[in-house]
């Protein structure tokens, strides 16, 4: 039998439990962990399934919130992917990795090319571990006994894009590569997958640390990150005014009607989204450190990248690792006029060693493919991430001009945009240069 996923030879068992997490209630807040507990694969005697493991570590004193994804192979944990470069998954804004648990499975969806009619094959075929992890002050990582800004655990604390960069890079030194080798004696380096905020912050990070990463895959990626307000740092804790600024914004925005609203906006089929999802978001933001980080965010500057040039798009025309875009076309915000910028930034690449760069667009979906269209992101990143040879001749991402994937939610239409297609407009270059 055919052993993509999803294919009627699946089982699909989401089992949806919530845990408080211990490690929260020294801070007087509940993190609810929604756990995807098993998918059974049948495939004719074998079976494989998958498991999501919240883990914790500790970053310069605060304890951050992580997940580590990964196949089980007859109830026993599939060493193989160790020996594949992992991925790292990128939260947007004000979630944790609980924004993944759609998309994570597909990851590890055993492809047609790893199974070949024989099970072993499959079993060491593209198998990685997937991680997500949680930004300092957002999902479940926050520091120790907060207290509004004030406490000894946040003093001198900014919760800007230097210090998420930072976070990460640590993230992948101290927790991942120590458990993953490279092939034939080299290091590891990980693939990237950054949707929103989390696209941003791949772009400096990838820019930063070359060493660290293969490849980076944007999802709806924002080019714009740190407001820089005048008045304040973004150090903690804030002043009379920025405090009184943040705490007023922050009540509305975590407002469950505001929740709703906005994740009406951010996805283009309101059926993809649950009460569940706006409750996840809603007890990220209920413990006593909340309104100081945000008004750091908003006060925080952008994020410092290694070369001279300080915008996004002259950044990313200078990194070295191959570059997979993949844009709902129904975003509101990050359109696809964005995505068309950057792969024009990406087409001006010059000393990237023939680094790859290539766009996909999927109609009826929003500002979320992860969570909104995780098959399709599913399957166009296992092949991304399993190849070495990423060039259009080479690796087919979509197959046919365009692919439609039935979703519980509607009908996704997934086609790759390469020549003209994926040119600028007159409309695009103008919109982009306003925005930013």
């Amino acid at each position: 039998p055919s052993v993509t996923l999803p294919v009627s030879c699946i089982l699909y068992q989401h089992k949806l439990t919530t845990e408080h997490n211990k490690n929260m209630m020294n801070n007087r807040r509940i993190y609810s962990v929604a756990t995807l507990a098993l998918t059974w694969v049948y495939m004719a005697a074998a079976c494989y399934s998958f498991v999501i493991q919240p883990q914790s570590w500790d970053y310069k004193g605060h304890r951050i919130a992580y997940e580590e994804a990964r196949r089980i192979y007859n109830g026993i944990p599939d060493d193989s992917d160790k020996d594949h470069a992992p991925i790292l998954i990128l939260n947007g804004f004000g979630v944790g990795s609980f924004h993944q648990h759609r998309v994570m499975p597909q990851l590890l969806a055993v492809e047609n090319n790893d199974y070949m009619g024989n099970v072993e094959t499959a079993k060491d075929g593209n198998n990685r571990v997937v991680y997500g992890v949680d930004y300092l002050g957002q999902g479940g990582s926050w520091p120790v006994d907060c207290d509004d800004g004030n406490s000894p655990n946040e003093n001198g604390l900014i919760y800007s894009a230097d210090t998420w960069v930072d976070q990460v890079i640590q993230f992948i030194e101290d927790v991942i590569l120590p458990n993953h080798q490279g092939k034939n004696g080299e290091p590891c380096k990980i693939h990237l997958v950054g949707n929103s905020v989390g696209g941003h912050l791949s772009v400096v990070l990838a820019a930063r640390r070359p060493d660290l990463i293969d490849s980076i895959c944007l999802l709806n990626a924002t080019p714009v990150w740190g407001l820089n307000l005048p008045g304040w740092s973004g150090h903690l804790p804030p002043p009379s005014i920025p405090r009184i600024i943040g705490r007023y914004l922050f009540d509305r925005i975590r407002d469950l009607n505001t929740i709703e609203k906005y994740l009406e906006n951010a996805y283009a089929n309101r059926e993809a989204f649950s009460e569940e999802l706006c409750n996840q978001i809603r007890g990220c933001t209920e413990g006593k450190g909340g309104h100081a980080a945000f008004a750091s965010i908003l006060f925080s500057p952008p994020a410092a990248f290694p070369w001279k040039e300080k915008d996004f798009y002259s950044n990313l025309s200078k990194l070295e690792c191959d570059v997979l875009l993949m844009f709902g076309a129904n975003d509101p915000w990050c359109k696809p006029s964005f995505a068309r910028r950057m792969y024009d930034s990406l087409q001006q690449r010059q000393n990237s060693n023939d680094a790859v760069h290539r766009y996909i667009e999927l109609d009826n979906v929003g500002h979320c493919p992860n969570h909104e269209a995780p098959q399709a992101v599913g399957e166009a990143v296992r092949r991304w991430a399993g190849s070495s040879q990423r060039h259009n001749s080479a690796l087919t991402l979509v197959d046919g001009k365009e692919k439609v994937i039935e979703e519980p939610w509607g009908k996704i239409v997934m086609r790759e945009l390469t020549g003209e297609e994926a040119n600028m407009s007159f409309l695009d270059k103008l919109f982009t240069k306003l925005v930013g």
